[in-house]
């Protein structure tokens, strides 16, 4: 007997799985039963699983019998005359929707010329087997599988037109791309999704070649002349924000410029941005640390007596300064205010990104790198016609990852722009190669797009012939420009006295074990002294006992706690060292400390 499970609840059995699952089948292809139930047969544990709930992701397929799709060409004509749609296909039992687990007892083809009598279904189109990042990724066939992730990972991370009313959203951090293109080397995907509006590139002439060692590793060169021009030029926009907050009784946050008597209130210079409302107005510059909105908030923690008094040294300045690192200018500000009343101001900062040496770009193949180098126009190879690539690539990113798409899109793009058509580049629907080889030669190049490129700088012709053509390229939001940091003095923490950690807290960069090695090797080992006394301090010690002695501050002496004597010596050594001592000593243990004096 085979369990027959509806919804996960056991609700009979049967000796005729087979029978009853084609029949079921049969009948919701003819419309008695729902078209949103799937059933399916496990042999393996003997069950009949019949679905029925939400969120199951199910998809459509074209029903297949005795070797025939059902699907004809007059469906197919119909259907361009807008006569029929896929609710009326699932209707009439052309089409069908599949969940996951009824796929399990689907054979499926792919395209109609490989059905044969044992298959159940065929798909739709080809494409569809792939996710929506994933078939906006030209050529995928022609490319390994984890290449793909990375390609759709990387069109997620890509700047572009993100929102049409990206200028009047407050969005709390947002990147956009200036002069999006649409690719000229797209697929279906792109012609039927939000991103034929929304695009997340440009078209740049890349050319596959070394040069001077600039982009090994996945580096990649740019042209200068091109960035001038504004390629890959983007804006980045961040939301700062600050309400008066009302608390109990009669107090309440105040925004305006904070009076001199307030506690923590800077200097006059840092309010200089200011207006007469406490708020940098649109349009004014601005860099790290700059005030943009003073605002004066009450002590915490009041006594009784101290809650009636709201004077100006009962206050401390809470004013909204620009992160460390970042610059730009105010682009709007808004006033309003919160559910509750409160009063609620945002200023969004605007700072146009030029890209610059670090920053990272992607094709849709993932094939990622960073900016190796910019280099002057004239100094760029060019070809014949007096074309200089926008990009330098280096040939060995393509050997080792098999991203024979990328080579496919510089020889198709190639095409597309000589021709002024876009061209189809869908994952196995992509335009017949013999197609583009032909459009190449009838505009005089190489079949493949080949080309012999000068020298820029000495003007002679490289031995090699190189592939050049226009390529679908990313701009990404890992900018160095929001990595880098460095510090010189600044702040501790105050349990340790060691500098604090991460680049939002102005912290100090470790320098580790391995790093100490470095210097070891290369022969700069007192270097070490100062590298490792970023917490040093002088602790009195007892030479007899070897414990730490107190230092009474009134009256000027140091004594041991232990034995009273005044037999004391003061060490240099790492205030954590210290600490840990005082922490052992918490433990009820007795660490003794030998000292002696250095010859």
């Amino acid at each position: 007997m085979v369990r027959v499970f509806l919804g996960g609840i056991l609700v009979g059995e049967t000796k005729k799985p087979k029978t009853l699952v084609n029949s079921f089948r049969e009948q919701r292809r003819k419309g008695i039963l729902s078209p949103e139930a799937n059933i399916t047969y496990l042999e393996d544990i003997d069950e009949i699983r019949i679905d029925v709930e939400d969120s199951r992701l199910r998809r459509p397929l074209i029903i297949v019998k005795n070797g025939e799709p059902l699907l004809t060409e007059v469906h197919l004509k119909r259907i361009l005359k807008s006569e029929l749609n896929l609710d009326t296909l699932v209707k009439e039992g052309v089409v069908e929707y599949l969940d996951a687990e009824e796929e399990e007892n689907a054979y499926i083809a792919i395209t109609p010329e490989e059905i044969v009598d044992e298959h159940t279904h065929l798909e739709l189109n080809p494409t569809v087997i792939l996710g929506i990042s994933a078939s906006m990724v030209p050529f995928a066939a022609h490319n390994r599988s984890d290449r793909i992730n990375y390609g759709a990972k990387m069109m997620s991370q890509s700047l572009g037109v993100y929102a049409v009313n990206y200028l009047l959203r407050p969005d709390t951090k947002a990147y956009s791309l200036n002069y999006t293109q649409h690719p000229i080397v797209d697929t279906v995907m792109y012609k039927s999704n939000f991103l034929n509006e929304h695009p997340q590139g440009q078209n740049v002439v890349i050319a596959i070649m070394p040069y001077k060692g600039y982009n090994m590793e996945d580096a990649i060169i740019f042209n200068k002349k091109s960035i001038e021009r504004g390629v890959f030029r983007s804006l980045f926009f961040r939301t700062y924000g600050t309400r008066e907050k009302k608390y109990w009784g009669i107090e309440s946050d105040e925004i305006g410029i904070p009076d001199e008597s307030v506690k923590n209130f800077k200097t006059k210079e840092d309010y200089k941005l200011l207006d007469e409302d406490g708020i940098a107005p649109p349009e004014v510059e601005v860099n790290g640390g700059n005030i943009i909105i003073g605002k004066v908030s009450p002590l915490r923690f009041y006594g009784p007596v101290e809650e009636f008094f709201s004077e100006t040294e009962n206050r401390r300045d809470t004013s909204l300064s620009i992160k460390l690192g970042e610059s730009g200018v105010i682009d709007r500000v808004i006033l309003t205010q919160t559910e509750s009343g409160d009063k609620f101001v945002k200023s969004t900062l605007r700072e146009m990104r030029i890209p610059e040496v670090g920053d990272k770009f992607a094709t849709r193949y993932g094939q990622k790198g960073v900016i190796g180098a910019i280099v002057p126009e004239e100094d760029m190879p060019f070809t014949k016609d007096g074309i200089v690539p926008d990009v330098i690539v280096n040939p060995l990113a393509i050997p080792s990852r098999m991203t024979i798409g990328q080579i496919m899109e510089l020889m198709y793009g190639k095409a597309a722009a000589l021709s002024g058509k876009v061209v189809d580049g869908t994952t196995f629907n992509e335009t017949p190669e013999e197609e583009i080889k032909k459009t190449l030669e009838q505009f005089g190049f190489d079949s493949v797009g080949r080309e012999e490129l000068y020298n820029g700088e000495t003007g002679e012709k490289l031995t090699s012939q190189i592939l050049i053509g226009p390529c679908y390229y990313q701009a990404l939001y890992h900018m160095v420009r929001d990595k880098y940091f460095m510090r010189a003095r600044g702040p501790t923490t105050i349990l340790t006295r060691q500098p604090t950690e991460g680049k939002a807290r102005e912290g100090g960069l470790r320098f580790g074990e391995m790093e100490k090695d470095c210097l070891l090797a290369y022969g700069a080992a007192l270097t070490l002294k100062e590298r490792f006394s970023s917490d040093e301090t002088e602790i009195p010690l007892c030479k007899d006992c070897g414990v730490v002695a107190v230092d009474n501050q009134m009256k000027g002496i140091s004594y041991c706690p232990i034995c009273n004597k005044t037999n004391i010596v003061r060490i240099k050594t790492s205030y954590a060292f210290k600490l840990a001592l005082d922490e052992i000593i918490s433990m009820g243990l007795y660490p003794k400390l030998n000292v002696e004096e250095e010859v």
